[in-house]
């Protein structure tokens, strides 16, 4: 299935095994490319060479320290794919946690992680927001 035939589905058929299984191949698509690029990440850390010049250390060292950084957003959203992979196979994946509406084909088009629709997460970013102007 396409994203193009995805999106022209009724919306009674939303969640149907044929989206689930879209998406389920999307998920493990992302997670296969995204351990590819970890362990790259991880070879390229592994390689680096070390050197003596003090400016030339320091360069190094903000640079290991940015991928490192990086490895860890990386393993963030693997976890996360895990989760949705989880979510698939109970069956609650596509339902928002906060409301249990429908969270979206197109958002999660954009966002295959998504837990809750639009209208939730605005909220939760509201509140962020609003606990943040408040310290």
């Amino acid at each position: 299935m396409t994203e193009e035939e995805l999106l022209a589905q009724a919306p009674e058929a939303y969640m149907n095994e044929p989206q689930r299984q879209f998406f389920r191949n999307l998920l493990l698509a992302q997670r296969t490319d995204l351990q590819t690029r970890i362990e790259q990440e991880f070879r390229a850390l592994r390689e680096q060479e070390v050197h003596s010049d003090p400016a030339d250390l320091g360069s190094a060292e903000e640079e290991r320290q940015w991928q490192l950084r990086s490895l860890e957003r990386e393993k963030r959203l693997l976890d996360k794919i895990d989760q949705a992979l989880e979510r698939l196979a109970r069956g609650d994946y596509g339902w928002c946690d906060e409301t249990g509406e429908p969270i979206g084909l197109r958002r999660l088009l954009l966002r295959p992680t998504a837990t809750l629709c639009i209208e939730a997460k605005e909220r939760q970013e509201l509140r962020e927001r609003h606990l943040r102007d408040d310290t």
